[in-house]
């Protein structure tokens, strides 16, 4: 087991969502789906500790390292960085031809050398997105990552997700059932936990 989340209320200034209990275990891409506002994103941020836990409690693998992909990832302030430049200094691995695939390759190895300010919104969500899968963390936090991608890099972002390993595993957050369905291990549907 990577995380439990033992009974847990999270939310902001009240409670969002909860009593929410479950596991995530290495190797599994978890899929979080329900209605606008029911709380999946909020569950994400109690991981990382930007939502305040009203009760239960988080328990996580020791030394685990997660890594948190927004729904709308920030760009930088204006400054020349390149695609390959913002991926080494998210640790993150810059090499696509090393999946394997050549749409991925395809995809990615044009942004490397791009400038990040004059991305569209999709090739910087494809970027971030991979950023987060090909990092070195245990957990990867996925709020809905397609949005903005064409259907070309959804299938991309789907094979980089089921090419993760038996070490790291994904929690999903995404409005697209056929995405969850085709990418995922596992489905909650947090409307049941909403406060």
């Amino acid at each position: 087991m990577l995380v439990c989340f033992d009974q847990l209320v999270v939310g902001y200034t009240g409670p969002v969502v909860g009593p929410v209990s479950f596991s995530l275990y290495a190797g599994e891409v978890l899929g979080l789906g329900g209605a606008n506002g029911a709380g999946k994103s909020t569950l994400l941020r109690a991981l990382t500790g930007t939502a305040h836990i009203f009760s239960g409690r988080i328990e996580r693998r020791d030394e685990l390292r997660v890594v948190h992909h927004r729904q709308r990832p920030e760009r930088p302030p204006e400054l020349p960085l390149l695609g390959r430049e913002m991926l080494a200094l998210l640790d993150a691995e810059s090499d696509p031809s090393a999946l394997g695939n050549e749409a991925i390759e395809k995809l990615i190895a044009p942004l490397l050398d791009q400038p990040v300010g004059r991305m569209s919104g999709g090739q910087y969500q494809l970027l971030q997105a991979w950023a987060c899968l090909n990092s070195n963390a245990h957990v990867v936090l996925l709020d809905e990552p397609t949005n903005n991608l064409d259907g070309q890099a959804i299938d991309a972002l789907g094979t980089v997700l089921r090419q993760m390993g038996l070490e790291r595993s994904a929690i999903l957050v995404s409005h697209e059932q056929a995405f969850l369905e085709a990418n995922c291990d596992r489905q909650l549907d947090v409307s049941e936990w909403t406060v």
